[in-house]
């Protein structure tokens, strides 16, 4: 048996904890003539794995090893650690083999060879690496080093042709060809060039990589500032920029069109897009009602499984006189208590696993894939959300029924009532038992018995004592032509003015103030959760654009009918 020095800091030097474990057993129990098939199988399995597909473990082991193991079934591993982890595979396996580079069948080349060969530096070969070129530890001499294998070094340069390519090219500049650089680029800067535009440009003039056009750039104007090519021409991607460019990709705006009008390349864009939406995913709070269910083995299958059946003695006429939208609450069914508990329930454990997920994103390199299973255990939850709030609108109309007064507006009532009901579904603990429509009730008229008094209190601050001069004077309303072309002048207005809006600001107003056709006005969480954005971010584009507006009017004296 092999003795593996400290075999816990070796696991963690793997990204995944299962291949790390299996490199320390096969070190310490696999025989020598097992170590070299399992290492040239991890090298033919690393040439078939994608960086942006996902693995299920057992079937990874099964292919190295030969055997389906028993540990982590269900464990799922993305292709960019297996090949990483795969390679330190091969290598620790190869030093624990004690191989020699002249017991090779093929050449053994080191990284100053490859170095050579390929007219690229050691630390692009040590990038090579980490990109899935297999390296076997091997004597050479009485030394061990780092040893790549001809056919693995050709397998790579093969599947890898553009980035050896781009390699070959990032090669030392003499101080003449640097200084040449740095004038062509300080030309086109005068005539308005961007960076990434100007790097290009002299990569495909200078047949040099852009890389090394940029690299040479960044550090003559670090170390000559007073000289500096782009102290005008450079542009910082500052806040505002970066949540432009994810909003417009979000919008459906392609890379490709995002890099040309920013003045980025499409990787930067790709990285700006990905770092916003994990800096907005961190920042939009998630919360949620824990249970001790949520951290049982099994709570998966135990919670999202099928729904109680219910009944539709819920469904009834709806009383006569209703307009269309309530009427159409009536045909909702209602739920019974365990319907309640199952989708409130469900609800909470989505977010739960939600927030558990965010935990485990390193904000500094975010995975798109991880994210985007957060983003769609949100979208789960708040799926269930208004589901639930479409079950209890019925019951908001008719708290509102009873607590009706003179010169209040019912609908009104309603929609105070609406936003009293989604408060009371955020914070409902169903593991208390309590059946939710008797929470929400005590929750809405407890928001009726104030809200009303005090409107009233706002109401008698503006009494004038002469209500009964206004009772004599003729009302100029209720004429139906005369009231219909006045809405169409308003709408002609309005929607003239949003106009000269941006498009994100246009958008967030109409969602709002439910400008749209047959749309209801949102809250400003309502806004966010659909922008993917804090509600005070909202606010504060709400304000943005209602001061634009404003400006506009004034400045074009904009007349709106009837206000």
């Amino acid at each position: 048996m092999v003795k593996v020095n400290k075999p816990d800091d070796l696991i963690k030097r793997f990204k995944n904890p299962a291949l790390g474990e299996l490199t320390v057993q096969q070190i310490r129990y696999a025989p020598h003539d097992i170590k070299l098939q399992q290492m040239d199988a991890a090298e033919q399995l690393v040439a078939e794995l994608k960086p942006d597909a996902s693995y299920k473990w057992p079937s990874l082991c099964k292919k190295i090893t030969a055997y389906k193991p028993k540990k982590y079934p269900d464990l799922m591993v993305d292709g960019e650690d297996a090949i990483h982890d795969l390679g330190l595979f091969v290598e620790e396996l190869s030093d624990a083999a004690d191989l020699d580079s002249t017991d090779a069948a093929e050449d053994v080349l080191t990284v100053e060879d490859v170095s050579r060969r390929y007219s690229v530096s050691t630390k692009t070969v040590d990038r090579w690496r980490k990109r899935g070129l297999i390296s076997r530890r091997s004597r050479f001499g009485k030394r061990k080093r780092v040893g790549f294998y001809l056919s693995s070094i050709e397998r790579f340069a093969e599947s890898h042709g553009e980035e050896v390519e781009r390699g070959s090219k990032f090669t030392q500049l003499t101080e003449k060809e640097r200084m040449h650089i740095v004038e062509q680029a300080r030309l086109m800067a005068r005539r308005g060039g961007c960076p990434t535009e100007i790097s290009r440009r002299l990569a495909r003039k200078l047949d040099r990589s852009a890389e090394t056009i940029r690299y040479t750039l960044k550090h003559f104007d670090e170390d000559h500032p007073e000289q500096a090519v782009f102290t005008d021409a450079v542009d910082p991607a500052d806040a505002e920029q970066r949540r432009d460019i994810y909003d417009r990709h979000h919008r459906g705006v392609s890379v490709e069109r995002l890099a040309k009008d920013y003045c980025k390349s499409a990787s930067s864009v790709r990285r700006i897009v990905t770092e916003e939406r994990a800096r907005r995913l961190f920042d939009t709070p998630i919360d949620f009602m824990d249970s001790t269910e949520f951290h049982e083995d099994g709570a998966e299958k135990a919670i999202c499984n099928d729904p109680p059946e219910g009944d539709n003695t819920g469904v009834m006429r709806p009383p006569s006189g209703l307009p269309p939208y309530l009427a159409s609450l009536y045909t909702v069914p209602l739920l019974n208590k365990a319907q309640e508990q199952f989708w409130f329930r469900k609800m909470n454990f989505r977010k739960f696993q939600a927030a558990e997920l965010r935990e485990t994103i390193d904000p500094l390199r975010p995975k798109v894939r991880e994210m985007k299973k957060v983003d769609q255990l949100l979208e789960e939850a708040t799926q269930i959300k208004n589901f639930l709030i479409r079950s209890n609108l019925r019951l908001v109309v008719s708290i509102a029924k009873k607590h009706i007064q003179p010169g209040r507006n019912f609908f009104e009532m309603v929609s105070d009532g609406n936003m009293s009901l989604i408060r009371a579904i955020e914070k409902f603990d169903y593991a208390k038992g309590n059946k939710f429509s008797t929470y929400a009730t005590w929750a809405i008229m407890k928001n009726f018995a104030r809200s009303i008094p005090q409107e009233h209190k706002v109401l008698d601050r503006f009494r004038t004592g002469t209500e009964e001069v206004f009772a004599f004077r003729s009302d100029q309303r209720g004429n139906p032509f005369r009231d219909e072309h006045t809405n169409r002048q308003q709408r002609d207005a309005i929607s003239g003015l949003l106009d000269q809006l941006d498009e994100r600001e246009k958008a967030i107003i109409m969602h709002r103030y439910g400008l749209g056709q047959g749309a209801e006005p949102e809250t400003l969480e309502q806004v966010g959760e659909r922008f993917g954005v804090t509600k005070e971010r909202i606010r504060q584009i709400e304000a943005r654009a209602l001061r634009k507006a404003r400006s506009i009017a004034e400045d074009e004296k904009l007349d709106i009918p009837g206000v």
